[in-house]
């Protein structure tokens, strides 16, 4: 049978991480972040942001670099909660991933066509058929082997961090007034207002930071996969962090936060505008909307590989398992994604979505792998582990914990997402009343 190949190099795996994080998101969420903070404190939610993805990103690394697999938290849940619970579990993340993987591709497919708007006055329907066409380009790009894909994603990479320098540099060097880091006088950090903005704030500002992990639904194309998993996770985040503050800093410190409305989708490039003229503004757009192609380049990539890695261990249909036959890539899983990513682009609002992505992930994957680290630990220790996190369990305790609040933040997307695991949970059992499908434990 034919099997993946491992050809993506570190620079590669985190040029795919940083162009998976660096979509539409930070760009359209931004001024609605701002909008939440009374007090101008907005800095704070991009900073928990990065903090969740850092707690998270330990994780992630050490599931990484101990089982390089094709399909991430697919093999960890499979590995970690045993024999029966190990089937449940991955079954529910390729169940909640067949749904939540075509929304992130519609998230930033809508995002793009709204952005567009900047440019050329669309109508509604306009924007629908934008976004369509866009999910089909990707399709298009991905159709390839992915030696030539980590070619293209460090290419895709090195002008979204050109772009976003461009901004950080214009802003700062036209700084009109400073950011607030502290409370008024006063006031302190600990109140019901300010936590409920960052409760708000930082679903947004995490939405933001997703992708540093796309490296592991990579796993079994990584070159030496043990150093270089944790080192592109902690390098994406690290970088990204340092750019979403330093991009914050730059523009509010130009225009005036008391001004920012939350549905300005067109903040960035106004701020452009304000500094270079007309031609600095539609410039950005241009840029931004680049940066936008990249980063669902990047996430329909990583999620193709979900439903291969299922279909290969015999967790889900048999004929997602194939590769190309030249190109050694799992064709039809990206064929799939992207026709349901394309069909949900067309019904659904990006705000919605951008909720429903987070509730539905929070529950059976980022707590679901905080649970499996640690019963990993118990039934084979920790001397074998290539990357061991820092302050163990310390790491564990607090991911789980942030994202249990976050999860309430979403709202009534919260009573969505945990139904939508309660109909997965029915539909494996009754899958399983039909037999078992055979799951290989490594």
């Amino acid at each position: 049978m034919q099997e993946l190949k491992r050809r993506l190099t570190l620079l590669q795996a985190t040029a795919i991480n940083m162009i998976d994080m660096v979509g539409i998101g930070p760009f359209v969420v931004l001024p609605l972040v701002v909008s939440y903070f009374h007090t101008g404190l907005f800095i704070w939610a991009w900073i928990f942001g990065a903090f969740v993805a850092l707690i998270d990103g330990m994780i992630w690394s050490e599931l990484g670099a101990k089982y390089p697999l094709a399909g991430g938290t697919y093999n960890f849940h499979r590995i970690a909660f045993g024999e029966k619970g190990g089937r449940l579990m991955s079954f529910l993340f390729v169940w909640q991933t067949s749904i939540q993987a075509p929304l992130v591709v519609a998230s930033g497919a809508i995002g793009f066509a709204q952005y567009l708007s900047y440019l050329v006055h669309l109508t509604a329907l306009e924007q629908k058929a934008v976004s369509g066409a866009l999910v089909i380009l990707v399709f298009c790009l991905l159709y390839r082997k992915i030696e030539t894909i980590g070619k293209i994603s460090v290419a895709l990479g090195s002008i979204v961090i050109l772009t976003i320098l461009w901004i950080i540099i214009s802003g700062l060097t036209h700084q009109h007034h400073s950011i607030n880091l502290l409370p008024p006088a006063g006031e302190s950090f600990f109140n019901k207002a300010f936590l409920a903005a960052i409760g708000y704030g930082s679903v947004q500002t995490v939405y933001s930071y997703l992708g540093y992990y796309n490296v592991c639904h990579l796993g079994g194309e990584i070159k030496t996969p043990q150093k270089n998993i944790p080192r592109s996770i902690f390098i994406s985040i690290a970088g990204i962090g340092i750019l979403y503050v330093l991009m914050n800093i730059s523009v509010m410190s130009v225009m005036p936060w008391q001004a920012v409305k939350g549905d300005d989708k067109h903040l960035m490039s106004s701020f452009m505008e304000q500094l270079y003229g007309a031609s600095g503004g539609n410039t950005v757009t241009v840029l931004i909307l680049f940066i936008a192609l990249s980063s669902l380049f990047a996430v329909v990539l990583g999620y193709s590989r979900v439903p291969y890695a299922a279909a290969v261990d015999g967790n889900f249909f048999k004929i997602f398992s194939r590769l190309h036959p030249t190109k050694d890539f799992p064709y039809v899983s990206l064929i799939v994604l992207c026709a349901v990513g394309f069909v949900f682009s067309l019904i659904f609002r990006l705000g919605d979505v951008i909720k429903a992505i987070l509730a539905m992930r929070i529950l059976i994957q980022f707590i679901g792998q905080a649970v499996g680290v640690v019963l990993l630990r118990r039934r084979f220790g920790n001397e074998n582990l290539p990357f061991r996190m820092w302050l163990f369990p310390l790491p564990v305790i607090l991911s789980i914990v942030v994202w249990i609040f976050l999860f309430q933040a979403t709202g009534w997307f919260a009573l969505y997402g945990g139904l939508i695991a309660l109909a997965g949970v029915a539909v494996y059992y009754l899958k399983e009343s039909r037999g078992p499908s055979p799951t290989t434990i490594h």
